[in-house]
């Protein structure tokens, strides 16, 4: 059995052992975390960071989780949202007037927030270095109409999403996503999440390893292509680390993605650093779609920056992963927040596999016991 690392209450020991499981099965290298009222109770990880599996897994070391990165977003426009600095149900142009061109002056930044503002991709050529120039990434969607009626219809904005919640962040606090959560989230958690990541940390990544056998159908089969074609490899790439991709290009490991979320799960503050109320939290979970998303050809219940789901115990919970496995859930009930990054990517989509699964019933069996 692999062998793991880390610290782990003895009631949550079904997790240790579900991680061996994973990595002697389908992992290469992981980490998965279980904090509960702010505090963790599972910080476990195992395995190696490269492929050729030379290089250990270690305590600090970080990898790109994808989507996961949307919940870092989404909880900065929520903590200014509590803040009063941004107004959810405002039209999206009171905060970026160039927004309002091509009949969007009705689009609000609750739509971008739930995947219903009808801007899912680039609707011209676009290319992965072209997401890298901010400034022209933003002003090509604020120039582009909605491809369906704002509000009316979900369809997963892959990538945009970070990109238009991340201007209206940057509208109202002069400072990009990833400045704005080191400095008034990650910070002050003392948490190791970057978007945008500096050179000084290039050595504690491990590179994505592609899916063994990439099949479309796990893919969103969307009715216009998604623009630009992203490869796994671009996340490998030292422009891609050095950009802020809102949406999908986070670093990060278990633990400081549940470090960062549990502000979400204890209503608003964790070991004494305050963020938010409790009332802001719950935002959340306040339903904005829920039926057959577009794209993911799925059923889902989307908020404000989260999807919904039935907790394991029925509590208020809401949920995002990362293509290919990394997942967070947050309990608010339970106060429980759960989180796995790894590097080895399945061919999944984007709503979690047996791996993530099966660590998450392993931390309520913990929870529960």
């Amino acid at each position: 059995m692999a062998e793991i690392n880390g610290t782990c209450d003895e009631r949550f020991g079904a997790v240790r052992e579900a991680l061996a499981a994973s990595l002697d099965k389908d992992d290469v290298g992981a980490s998965v975390a279980v904090y509960v009222d702010g505090e963790p109770v599972a910080d476990l990880w195992g395995g190696y960071a490269d492929a050729a599996r030379t290089v250990p897994w270690g305590r600090d070391t970080i990898v790109n989780v994808w989507s996961t990165t949307k919940t870092m977003t989404a909880l900065c426009a929520l903590i200014l949202a509590d803040r009063g600095e941004i107004d959810v149900d405002a039209p999206v142009a009171r905060y970026w007037p160039e927004f309002a061109a091509a009949g969007k002056d009705g689009v609000l930044v609750r739509h971008l927030l739930s995947h219903t503002a009808g801007l899912p991709t680039w609707t011209s050529p676009m290319t992965v270095e072209d997401l890298y120039d901010r400034p022209a990434a933003t002003a090509r969607l604020a120039a582009q109409p909605p491809l369906w009626e704002p509000g009316t219809d979900a369809g997963y904005h892959v990538v945009t999403q970070g990109f238009l919640v991340g201007e209206v962040i940057r509208r109202v606090t002069g400072l990009s996503v990833g400045a704005f959560l080191a400095e008034e989230v990650t910070g002050p958690l003392g948490a190791d999440f970057h978007i945008g990541l500096p050179a000084e940390h290039d050595h504690r990544v491990a590179p994505v390893i592609p899916p063994p056998v990439r099949s479309d159908a796990a893919m969103p089969q969307p009715d216009i292509p998604f623009t630009p074609v992203i490869d796994f490899s671009d996340a490998n790439t030292t422009g891609w680390r050095r950009a802020e991709i809102p949406a999908g290009n986070g670093h990060g490991n278990a633990r400081s993605i549940a470090a960062v979320q549990s502000v979400l799960a204890c209503g608003g503050t964790v070991n004494g650093v305050r963020l938010m109320s409790p009332e802001g939290c719950a935002r959340a979970l306040e339903e904005q779609f829920h039926g057959t998303d577009r794209y993911l050809g799925a059923t889902m219940r989307y908020g404000l920056g989260y999807a919904i789901m039935a907790g394991p115990t029925g509590g208020r919970t809401c949920f995002w992963g990362g293509l290919g496995g990394s997942l967070v859930v947050i309990d608010l009930d339970n106060r429980l927040t759960f989180a796995y990054a790894m590097n080895q990517m399945l061919d999944n989509g984007t709503l979690g596999d047996d791996r993530a699964l099966g660590l998450l019933f392993a931390a309520y069996d913990g929870l529960l016991s």
